[in-house]
C-alpha cells in the first residue's frame, strides 16, 4: 500500500538522514520514479523533505522535523519477539542486552499487542543452527568488534591449513553463517572473508580504516557466498539405480546433487547423473547402497569400490 510506503520513506529518512532515490527505491522495491513521485506526495502533504543535488546528495528532511508514528502492526510485533538467536548475541556479548531491549519494549506496548507479542514466542521458535553444525571458540570475537566499531585498521595472524600468515586490514563488518562467524575486511583493495575461529591473535591499531563508500555488507556476503557455490569442485558420476533407491538418493544431503534421473525401463532400473562435492565421499557413499545401484562411470569410481568391497569381505571372513 502507498500509505505504508510513504511512512516506510519517512522513517528511512528519519533514521539515515539522507538517501538517494536510487537507495529509497531498493530498499522499497519500487522504481525511482515511483520514489519521486511519493516525494511530491510527501511534500504536498506538509512534510519538509528536502533533495540535495551533487556528491552526497539525496532526499532528506530539515534537521528539526521528527515524527512519533511508530504505530506497529499485529504482524510487526510478533516479529519483533520470535526467538533471537541466543548464542550469536552471546558471541557478541549482547544477549542481556537484547533481554532488557525487549522487556522495555514489551511494558510499553498495549495489553492487546503484548498478547500479540506472547502469542509468536510460544508458537515459533527460531533455530539458526543447522544439525550438524558445530559451535566454534571466537574469544577474539570482542576485539574485531571494537576495530569495527572504531573504524581502525586490524592486525591479525590466521591460519589456515598448516600454514599461519599476518594481515593489516580494514575491517568492515561481522557476518553469521549458522553458527559459524566470518569477518569481512578489505586488504590490497579487495574485500575478503576471514573464519573467526581461524584467527589466533589480532590487534586493533591506531590508524583509521577507509570503508569503501559503497560496500554493503549483506550484499557483499550474498556475491560472496554465490560465487564461492558455483567454484565448488564437482565430480560427477553416471549410475544405473533400482526405483527404490531413488528416495534415498533424492534425500542425500548438502554434498551431493542428482542432476539428472532418466526414465525407468521394464526392469525398474534407471540412469542417473549425480555430482559431488568431495572426491573422498563418492566411494563409501556408493558402496552403502548395496546392489541398488552399479556405477558406470567414471570406470575408475566402478573399480575402487570393487576394490573396498573386496577388501571389507575379506576382512569379515576371517574373523568368521
Amino acid at each position: 500500500m502507498r500509505a505504508d510506503r510513504l511512512l516506510s520513506i519517512l522513517l528511512l529518512l528519519q533514521v539515515h538522514q539522507r538517501l538517494t532515490a536510487r537507495e529509497l527505491a531498493k530498499r522499497l522495491e519500487v522504481s525511482e520514479r515511483t520514489i519521486h513521485r511519493d516525494m511530491e506526495a510527501l511534500s504536498v502533504s506538509g512534510i519538509p523533505v528536502i533533495a540535495e543535488r551533487g556528491l552526497g546528495g539525496g532526499w532528506g528532511l530539515l534537521e528539526e522535523y521528527r515524527t512519533n508514528l511508530t504505530g506497529l502492526t499485529e504482524a510487526e510485533i510478533q516479529t519483533l519477539f520470535l526467538t533471537r538467536p541466543a548464542r550469536l548475541l552471546a558471541d557478541l556479548g549482547l544477549h542481556k542486552a537484547a533481554e532488557a531491549a525487549l522487556i522495555k519494549l514489551l511494558a510499553a506496548l498495549p495489553t492487546m499487542n503484548r498478547r500479540d507479542a506472547e502469542y509468536a514466542r510460544q508458537r515459533i521458535y527460531v533455530d539458526a543452527a543447522g544439525w550438524h553444525s558445530t559451535e566454534e571458540a571466537v574469544p577474539l570475537l570482542p576485539t574485531l568488534q571494537e576495530a569495527i566499531w572504531q573504524e581502525r585498521k586490524l592486525r591479525f595472524t590466521y591460519s589456515r591449513g598448516e600454514a599461519t600468515f599476518e594481515r593489516v586490514v580494514d575491517p568492515l563488518g561481522l557476518i553469521a553463517k549458522g553458527s559459524i562467524w566470518y569477518l569481512a575486511a578489505a586488504v590490497e583493495g579487495q574485500v575478503r572473508s576471514y573464519r573467526v575461529s581461524r584467527i589466533q591473535e589480532a590487534w586493533v591499531e591506531e590508524q583509521a580504516c577507509e570503508r569503501p563508500a559503497d560496500f554493503d555488507l549483506a550484499e557483499y556476503w550474498i556475491q560472496s557466498s554465490r560465487e564461492f557455490r558455483a567454484n565448488i569442485p564437482r565430480h560427477a558420476v553416471v549410475v544405473r539405480a533400482r526405483q527404490e533407491a531413488l528416495p534415498r538418493m533424492l534425500h542425500a544431503g548438502r554434498f551431493i546433487q542428482v542432476e539428472q534421473i532418466d526414465q525407468a525401463d521394464e526392469e525398474g532400473w534407471t540412469t542417473a547423473r549425480l555430482l559431488f562435492d568431495a572426491k573422498d565421499e563418492m566411494c563409501g557413499y556408493l558402496l552403502s547402497f548395496g546392489t541398488d545401484i552399479e556405477i558406470l562411470e567414471p570406470q575408475e569410481l566402478r573399480e575402487q569400490v570393487v576394490r573396498l568391497a573386496e577388501s571389507v569381505a575379506a576382512f569379515y571372513t576371517q574373523k568368521v
